[in-house]
Protein backbone atom coordinates (compact mmCIF):
# COMPACT_ATOMS: atom_id res chain seq x y z
CA UNK A 1 0.00 0.00 0.00
CA UNK A 2 1.33 3.38 -1.04
CA UNK A 3 0.32 6.98 0.11
CA UNK A 4 -0.90 7.95 -2.99
CA UNK A 5 -3.87 4.85 -3.25
CA UNK A 6 -7.32 6.02 -2.56
CA UNK A 7 -8.31 5.39 0.99
CA UNK A 8 -12.11 6.21 1.35
CA UNK A 9 -14.92 7.72 -1.10
CA UNK A 10 -17.18 9.79 0.44
CA UNK A 11 -19.50 11.87 -0.91
CA UNK A 12 -20.33 15.52 -0.59
CA UNK A 13 -23.27 16.20 1.11
CA UNK A 14 -25.55 17.57 -2.12
CA UNK A 15 -26.48 21.21 -0.55
CA UNK A 16 -25.57 22.69 -3.22
CA UNK A 17 -26.29 20.02 -6.03
CA UNK A 18 -26.23 16.59 -6.66
CA UNK A 19 -23.81 14.69 -4.10
CA UNK A 20 -19.80 13.88 -5.85
CA UNK A 21 -18.21 11.19 -4.86
CA UNK A 22 -14.54 12.54 -3.01
CA UNK A 23 -11.40 10.51 -3.15
CA UNK A 24 -9.12 10.79 -0.50
CA UNK A 25 -5.75 9.02 -0.62
CA UNK A 26 -3.99 7.30 2.30
CA UNK A 27 -1.75 10.27 2.78
CA UNK A 28 -4.36 12.46 3.29
CA UNK A 29 -5.66 11.18 6.14
CA UNK A 30 -2.23 10.69 7.32
CA UNK A 31 -1.57 14.17 7.34
CA UNK A 32 -5.05 15.53 8.89
CA UNK A 33 -4.40 13.38 11.83
CA UNK A 34 -0.87 14.58 12.39
CA UNK A 35 -1.97 18.26 11.57
CA UNK A 36 -4.46 18.20 14.57
CA UNK A 37 -2.33 16.79 16.77
CA UNK A 38 -0.33 19.41 16.07
CA UNK A 39 -2.50 22.30 16.73
CA UNK A 40 -2.50 21.33 20.68
CA UNK A 41 -6.01 21.24 21.17
CA UNK A 42 -6.37 17.57 21.81
CA UNK A 43 -4.31 15.33 24.66
CA UNK A 44 -3.37 11.65 24.67
CA UNK A 45 -5.35 11.46 27.73
CA UNK A 46 -8.86 12.72 25.92
CA UNK A 47 -11.97 10.97 26.01
CA UNK A 48 -13.97 11.41 22.14
CA UNK A 49 -17.47 11.07 22.15
CA UNK A 50 -18.80 10.93 18.29
CA UNK A 51 -22.04 10.98 17.20
CA UNK A 52 -21.53 11.99 13.41
CA UNK A 53 -21.96 9.68 10.91
CA UNK A 54 -19.13 8.21 9.84
CA UNK A 55 -20.22 8.53 5.57
CA UNK A 56 -19.33 12.22 7.00
CA UNK A 57 -16.07 14.05 6.32
CA UNK A 58 -16.04 15.20 9.71
CA UNK A 59 -16.93 12.29 11.64
CA UNK A 60 -13.84 10.72 9.84
CA UNK A 61 -11.35 13.04 10.35
CA UNK A 62 -12.25 12.98 14.16
CA UNK A 63 -10.99 9.08 13.41
CA UNK A 64 -8.41 9.91 11.96
CA UNK A 65 -7.03 11.52 14.35
CA UNK A 66 -8.11 8.87 17.19
CA UNK A 67 -5.93 6.62 14.94
CA UNK A 68 -3.24 8.69 14.86
CA UNK A 69 -3.07 9.63 18.89
CA UNK A 70 -3.99 6.50 20.14
CA UNK A 71 -7.30 8.25 22.61
CA UNK A 72 -10.79 6.22 23.15
CA UNK A 73 -13.65 7.43 21.36
CA UNK A 74 -17.27 6.40 22.25
CA UNK A 75 -19.73 5.95 18.87
CA UNK A 76 -23.49 6.33 19.26
CA UNK A 77 -24.91 8.06 15.88
CA UNK A 78 -28.39 8.39 17.43
CA UNK A 79 -28.75 12.61 17.82
CA UNK A 80 -32.05 12.39 20.60
CA UNK A 81 -29.46 10.02 22.48
CA UNK A 82 -26.72 13.06 22.91
CA UNK A 83 -26.99 14.54 25.87
CA UNK A 84 -28.60 11.41 27.53
CA UNK A 85 -24.71 9.58 26.32
CA UNK A 86 -22.94 13.05 27.11
CA UNK A 87 -23.87 12.55 30.85
CA UNK A 88 -23.11 8.44 30.62
CA UNK A 89 -19.54 8.80 28.88
CA UNK A 90 -18.61 11.68 30.65
CA UNK A 91 -16.05 12.93 27.17
CA UNK A 92 -13.64 15.31 27.53
CA UNK A 93 -13.99 16.68 24.00
CA UNK A 94 -16.81 16.03 21.39
CA UNK A 95 -17.02 17.52 17.53
CA UNK A 96 -20.02 18.87 15.94
CA UNK A 97 -22.19 20.87 13.63
CA UNK A 98 -23.51 24.06 14.70
CA UNK A 99 -27.33 23.67 14.72
CA UNK A 100 -26.06 20.53 18.14
CA UNK A 101 -24.72 23.95 19.75
CA UNK A 102 -27.32 25.68 19.24
CA UNK A 103 -30.20 23.46 20.88
CA UNK A 104 -28.13 23.39 24.04
CA UNK A 105 -27.82 26.63 24.28
CA UNK A 106 -31.65 27.02 23.70
CA UNK A 107 -32.59 24.45 25.93
CA UNK A 108 -30.24 25.71 29.04
CA UNK A 109 -31.54 29.57 27.71
CA UNK A 110 -35.17 28.06 28.77
CA UNK A 111 -34.14 26.52 31.99
CA UNK A 112 -33.18 29.54 33.53
CA UNK A 113 -36.24 31.47 31.80
CA UNK A 114 -38.71 28.89 33.89
CA UNK A 115 -37.11 29.76 37.23
CA UNK A 116 -38.46 33.25 36.74
CA UNK A 117 -37.40 36.59 36.15
CA UNK A 118 -34.89 36.11 39.22
CA UNK A 119 -33.14 33.33 37.96
CA UNK A 120 -32.78 34.40 34.04
CA UNK A 121 -31.00 37.58 35.55
CA UNK A 122 -28.47 35.92 37.68
CA UNK A 123 -28.13 33.29 35.38
CA UNK A 124 -27.06 36.24 32.57
CA UNK A 125 -24.68 38.17 34.91
CA UNK A 126 -22.99 34.50 35.14
CA UNK A 127 -22.24 33.91 31.72
CA UNK A 128 -21.16 37.53 31.39
CA UNK A 129 -19.03 37.58 34.36
CA UNK A 130 -17.55 33.94 33.01
CA UNK A 131 -17.32 35.42 29.35
CA UNK A 132 -15.48 38.33 30.61
CA UNK A 133 -12.95 35.51 32.95
CA UNK A 134 -12.11 33.32 30.28
CA UNK A 135 -11.64 35.89 27.74
CA UNK A 136 -9.32 37.48 29.84
CA UNK A 137 -7.36 34.51 30.18
CA UNK A 138 -7.60 33.89 26.34
CA UNK A 139 -5.89 37.55 25.81
CA UNK A 140 -2.88 36.32 27.47
CA UNK A 141 -3.93 38.60 30.51
CA UNK A 142 -4.76 37.86 34.62
CA UNK A 143 -8.01 38.42 35.83
CA UNK A 144 -8.08 41.35 38.54
CA UNK A 145 -8.98 39.88 41.67
CA UNK A 146 -12.90 41.16 41.20
CA UNK A 147 -13.49 39.25 38.62
CA UNK A 148 -12.30 36.58 40.21
CA UNK A 149 -13.95 36.58 42.91
CA UNK A 150 -17.22 36.92 40.76
CA UNK A 151 -16.24 34.21 38.84
CA UNK A 152 -15.97 31.71 41.58
CA UNK A 153 -19.52 32.86 42.46
CA UNK A 154 -20.78 32.50 39.24
CA UNK A 155 -19.18 29.01 39.06
CA UNK A 156 -20.57 27.89 42.03
CA UNK A 157 -24.37 29.47 41.33
CA UNK A 158 -24.48 28.16 37.52
CA UNK A 159 -21.19 27.77 35.44
CA UNK A 160 -20.58 24.19 37.14
CA UNK A 161 -24.15 23.04 36.68
CA UNK A 162 -24.22 23.90 32.69
CA UNK A 163 -21.01 21.14 32.56
CA UNK A 164 -22.36 19.05 35.04
CA UNK A 165 -25.28 18.29 31.90
CA UNK A 166 -22.83 17.74 29.63
CA UNK A 167 -21.40 15.19 31.56
CA UNK A 168 -19.00 17.28 33.84
CA UNK A 169 -15.70 16.90 32.60
CA UNK A 170 -16.07 18.68 29.26
CA UNK A 171 -12.55 20.49 27.98
CA UNK A 172 -14.01 21.88 24.58
CA UNK A 173 -16.01 21.65 21.57
CA UNK A 174 -14.72 21.20 17.67
CA UNK A 175 -16.95 22.81 15.37
CA UNK A 176 -17.69 22.72 11.89
CA UNK A 177 -19.52 21.97 8.45
CA UNK A 178 -21.31 25.59 9.23
CA UNK A 179 -20.81 28.46 10.67
CA UNK A 180 -21.28 29.15 14.71
CA UNK A 181 -22.51 32.44 15.87
CA UNK A 182 -20.13 34.17 17.84
CA UNK A 183 -22.91 34.82 20.98
CA UNK A 184 -23.24 30.87 20.79
CA UNK A 185 -19.41 30.55 20.93
CA UNK A 186 -18.89 33.17 23.61
CA UNK A 187 -22.02 31.34 25.53
CA UNK A 188 -19.76 27.82 25.82
CA UNK A 189 -16.56 29.48 26.64
CA UNK A 190 -18.01 31.24 29.56
CA UNK A 191 -19.18 28.14 30.88
CA UNK A 192 -15.38 26.74 30.64
CA UNK A 193 -15.85 24.79 27.71
CA UNK A 194 -14.81 26.77 24.41
CA UNK A 195 -15.52 26.08 20.86
CA UNK A 196 -12.52 25.80 18.65
CA UNK A 197 -13.95 26.03 15.06
CA UNK A 198 -12.44 24.48 11.93
CA UNK A 199 -12.69 24.84 8.80
CA UNK A 200 -12.53 22.08 5.74
CA UNK A 201 -14.85 20.20 3.54
CA UNK A 202 -15.31 17.06 2.04
CA UNK A 203 -12.86 17.77 -1.05
CA UNK A 204 -10.19 19.05 1.96
CA UNK A 205 -10.30 15.94 4.49
CA UNK A 206 -12.43 18.34 6.45
CA UNK A 207 -9.18 19.89 7.48
CA UNK A 208 -7.79 23.53 6.26
CA UNK A 209 -7.85 25.37 9.43
CA UNK A 210 -8.71 24.94 13.06
CA UNK A 211 -8.59 27.82 16.05
CA UNK A 212 -5.58 27.11 18.64
CA UNK A 213 -5.83 27.41 22.25
CA UNK A 214 -4.31 30.60 22.18
CA UNK A 215 -5.46 32.26 18.84
CA UNK A 216 -9.15 31.68 19.62
CA UNK A 217 -11.34 34.41 18.09
CA UNK A 218 -15.16 33.89 18.34
CA UNK A 219 -16.76 34.18 14.54
CA UNK A 220 -13.31 32.78 13.21
CA UNK A 221 -11.86 29.24 12.34
CA UNK A 222 -8.27 29.71 13.22
CA UNK A 223 -5.61 29.52 11.04
CA UNK A 224 -3.80 27.71 8.36
CA UNK A 225 -2.76 23.95 9.25
CA UNK A 226 1.22 23.90 8.53
CA UNK A 227 1.54 22.59 5.41
CA UNK A 228 -1.52 23.98 4.09
CA UNK A 229 -1.44 27.19 1.88
CA UNK A 230 -5.00 29.69 1.91
CA UNK A 231 -5.22 32.29 -0.66
CA UNK A 232 -8.36 34.82 -1.24
CA UNK A 233 -8.89 35.13 -4.98
CA UNK A 234 -9.95 38.80 -6.20
CA UNK A 235 -14.05 37.68 -5.85
CA UNK A 236 -13.49 36.68 -2.27
CA UNK A 237 -13.24 32.84 -2.94
CA UNK A 238 -11.04 30.70 -0.68
CA UNK A 239 -8.60 28.89 -2.32
CA UNK A 240 -6.47 26.09 -0.80
CA UNK A 241 -3.23 24.35 -1.44
CA UNK A 242 -2.65 21.41 1.00
CA UNK A 243 -1.50 17.37 0.91
CA UNK A 244 -5.48 16.84 2.28
CA UNK A 245 -6.76 18.65 -0.95
CA UNK A 246 -8.55 15.46 -2.89
CA UNK A 247 -7.32 13.92 -5.90
CA UNK A 248 -10.74 14.45 -7.76
CA UNK A 249 -14.05 13.62 -8.13
CA UNK A 250 -14.91 9.83 -8.55
CA UNK A 251 -15.66 9.36 -12.83
CA UNK A 252 -16.29 13.17 -12.74
CA UNK A 253 -13.12 14.54 -15.06
CA UNK A 254 -15.57 17.49 -16.05
CA UNK A 255 -16.71 18.35 -12.32
CA UNK A 256 -12.85 18.21 -11.11
CA UNK A 257 -11.26 20.05 -13.49
CA UNK A 258 -13.71 23.41 -12.12
CA UNK A 259 -12.36 22.93 -8.98
CA UNK A 260 -8.79 21.74 -9.33
CA UNK A 261 -6.76 24.87 -10.83
CA UNK A 262 -3.22 25.12 -11.86
CA UNK A 263 -0.37 24.84 -9.28
CA UNK A 264 -2.45 22.64 -7.03
CA UNK A 265 -5.24 25.05 -5.92
CA UNK A 266 -8.28 23.95 -4.67
CA UNK A 267 -11.44 26.40 -5.30
CA UNK A 268 -13.94 25.79 -2.12
CA UNK A 269 -17.09 27.89 -3.43
CA UNK A 270 -16.72 29.52 -0.04
CA UNK A 271 -16.50 33.46 0.42
CA UNK A 272 -13.92 34.25 3.55
CA UNK A 273 -11.29 37.11 4.36
CA UNK A 274 -8.34 37.18 6.77
CA UNK A 275 -8.09 39.49 9.85
CA UNK A 276 -4.90 40.88 10.93
CA UNK A 277 -3.40 37.54 13.08
CA UNK A 278 -3.87 35.03 9.55
CA UNK A 279 -7.68 33.69 11.01
CA UNK A 280 -9.96 33.12 8.76
CA UNK A 281 -13.30 33.85 8.52
CA UNK A 282 -15.70 32.84 6.26
CA UNK A 283 -18.55 35.37 5.18
CA UNK A 284 -20.94 32.38 3.47
CA UNK A 285 -21.13 29.89 0.28
CA UNK A 286 -20.36 31.42 -3.19
CA UNK A 287 -23.25 29.59 -4.86
CA UNK A 288 -25.71 30.73 -1.69
CA UNK A 289 -25.46 34.48 -2.41
CA UNK A 290 -28.33 35.97 -3.61
CA UNK A 291 -29.14 38.88 -5.48
CA UNK A 292 -32.56 40.74 -5.30
CA UNK A 293 -33.80 42.45 -8.22
CA UNK A 294 -33.07 45.69 -6.92
CA UNK A 295 -29.07 44.35 -7.56
CA UNK A 296 -28.81 43.78 -4.40
CA UNK A 297 -26.20 41.06 -2.92
CA UNK A 298 -27.65 38.91 0.25
CA UNK A 299 -25.11 36.26 2.30
CA UNK A 300 -27.64 34.16 4.10
CA UNK A 301 -25.79 31.99 6.46
CA UNK A 302 -25.05 34.76 8.93
CA UNK A 303 -28.40 35.96 8.59
CA UNK A 304 -29.37 32.64 9.52
CA UNK A 305 -27.03 32.36 12.19
CA UNK A 306 -28.01 35.47 13.63
CA UNK A 307 -31.54 34.85 14.18
CA UNK A 308 -31.13 31.36 15.52
CA UNK A 309 -29.12 32.18 18.51
CA UNK A 310 -31.99 35.08 19.24
CA UNK A 311 -35.52 33.04 19.03
CA UNK A 312 -35.80 30.44 21.73
CA UNK A 313 -38.41 28.25 19.56
CA UNK A 314 -36.34 28.34 16.42
CA UNK A 315 -34.77 25.13 14.82
CA UNK A 316 -33.79 26.53 11.30
CA UNK A 317 -34.56 29.45 9.13
CA UNK A 318 -34.15 29.44 5.69
CA UNK A 319 -33.78 32.90 3.67
CA UNK A 320 -34.99 33.63 0.52
CA UNK A 321 -33.92 36.80 -2.13
CA UNK A 322 -33.12 35.27 -4.65
CA UNK A 323 -34.29 37.99 -8.00
CA UNK A 324 -36.78 38.89 -5.49
CA UNK A 325 -38.08 42.31 -4.55
CA UNK A 326 -36.97 41.97 -0.41
CA UNK A 327 -35.64 39.04 1.21
CA UNK A 328 -38.22 36.70 2.76
CA UNK A 329 -37.55 33.01 5.23
CA UNK A 330 -39.07 30.01 5.74
CA UNK A 331 -39.19 29.32 9.74
CA UNK A 332 -39.24 25.61 11.36
CA UNK A 333 -39.85 25.38 15.28
CA UNK A 334 -37.49 23.20 17.50
CA UNK A 335 -39.81 20.44 18.81
CA UNK A 336 -38.47 20.61 22.09
CA UNK A 337 -38.51 24.12 22.57
CA UNK A 338 -41.55 24.83 21.37
CA UNK A 339 -43.20 22.27 24.18
CA UNK A 340 -41.37 24.28 26.83
CA UNK A 341 -42.68 27.54 25.55
CA UNK A 342 -46.01 25.96 25.38
CA UNK A 343 -46.21 24.92 28.58
CA UNK A 344 -44.64 27.62 30.41
CA UNK A 345 -47.77 29.47 29.02
CA UNK A 346 -50.04 27.24 29.74
CA UNK A 347 -51.23 26.58 26.10
CA UNK A 348 -52.09 23.13 24.54
CA UNK A 349 -51.85 21.30 21.10
CA UNK A 350 -50.12 19.69 18.68
CA UNK A 351 -47.11 20.85 16.96
CA UNK A 352 -49.09 21.93 13.76
CA UNK A 353 -51.34 24.06 16.19
CA UNK A 354 -48.58 25.55 17.92
CA UNK A 355 -47.59 26.79 14.82
CA UNK A 356 -50.45 28.42 14.04
CA UNK A 357 -50.98 30.03 17.51
CA UNK A 358 -51.01 34.06 18.04
CA UNK A 359 -48.69 34.44 20.43
CA UNK A 360 -46.04 31.79 19.11
CA UNK A 361 -45.98 33.82 15.82
CA UNK A 362 -45.94 37.21 17.24
CA UNK A 363 -43.15 35.66 19.71
CA UNK A 364 -40.79 34.48 16.53
CA UNK A 365 -41.61 37.88 14.83
CA UNK A 366 -40.45 39.83 17.90
CA UNK A 367 -36.87 37.65 17.22
CA UNK A 368 -37.29 38.92 13.46
CA UNK A 369 -37.56 42.35 14.90
CA UNK A 370 -34.51 42.31 16.71
CA UNK A 371 -32.71 40.00 13.80
CA UNK A 372 -33.55 43.65 11.74
CA UNK A 373 -32.13 45.90 13.97
CA UNK A 374 -28.24 44.76 13.21
CA UNK A 375 -28.86 44.66 9.10
CA UNK A 376 -28.59 46.48 6.26
CA UNK A 377 -32.04 47.63 4.84
CA UNK A 378 -31.84 44.81 1.63
CA UNK A 379 -30.59 42.63 4.09
CA UNK A 380 -34.02 42.83 6.38
CA UNK A 381 -36.31 39.66 6.72
CA UNK A 382 -39.51 41.51 5.94
CA UNK A 383 -42.00 38.79 5.71
CA UNK A 384 -41.51 34.84 7.26
CA UNK A 385 -43.63 31.67 7.17
CA UNK A 386 -43.38 29.33 10.00
CA UNK A 387 -44.06 25.46 8.59
CA UNK A 388 -46.29 23.22 10.54
CA UNK A 389 -43.26 20.40 11.20
CA UNK A 390 -39.53 20.63 11.29
CA UNK A 391 -37.05 20.02 8.66
CA UNK A 392 -35.62 16.61 8.59
CA UNK A 393 -33.32 13.84 7.26
CA UNK A 394 -36.26 11.44 6.03
CA UNK A 395 -37.54 14.39 3.85
CA UNK A 396 -33.93 15.03 2.14
CA UNK A 397 -34.04 18.39 3.76
CA UNK A 398 -31.68 17.94 5.62
CA UNK A 399 -28.32 15.90 4.87
CA UNK A 400 -26.86 13.43 7.56
CA UNK A 401 -24.81 15.97 9.32
CA UNK A 402 -27.82 18.02 9.74
CA UNK A 403 -27.08 20.96 7.01
CA UNK A 404 -29.78 22.18 5.61
CA UNK A 405 -30.74 21.71 1.51
CA UNK A 406 -31.35 24.83 0.50
CA UNK A 407 -33.07 24.25 -2.54
CA UNK A 408 -35.08 21.17 -1.46
CA UNK A 409 -36.88 23.39 1.24
CA UNK A 410 -37.09 26.26 -1.30
CA UNK A 411 -38.83 23.45 -3.72
CA UNK A 412 -40.95 21.40 -1.02
CA UNK A 413 -42.46 25.07 -0.08
CA UNK A 414 -42.26 27.15 -3.01
CA UNK A 415 -46.03 27.69 -2.77
CA UNK A 416 -46.07 29.12 0.73
CA UNK A 417 -42.83 31.19 -0.60
CA UNK A 418 -44.84 32.74 -3.50
CA UNK A 419 -47.58 33.62 -0.93
CA UNK A 420 -45.49 35.44 0.63
CA UNK A 421 -44.60 38.05 -2.59
CA UNK A 422 -48.05 38.33 -3.75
Amino acid sequence: MTGDQLATLIYTSGTTGRPKGVEITHSSWGYVGAALREADVIRDGDLQFLWLPMAHVFGTVLMAVAVEMGFPTAVDGRVPKIMENLAAVKPTFMGAVPRIFEKVHSAIQAMAKSGGAEMEAGFAWAVDVGRRYHQAIADGVEPDEQLKLDYAKADEAALKNVRALLGGRMRFFISGSAPLFADIAEFFAAAGMPIYEGYGLTETSALATICRPNTRRAGYVGEPQPGTEIMIAEDGEILVRSPAVMRGYRNQPAATAEVLLADGWFATGDIGEFDEFNRLKITDRKKDLFKTSGGKYVAPSAIESRFKALCAVASNMVVHADNRKFVSAIVTLDPDSLTAWADARGKEGDFAALSKDDDLVAFVQDSVDQLNEGLNGWEQVKRIVILDRDLTIESGELTPSLKVKRRVVEDHNREALDALYS
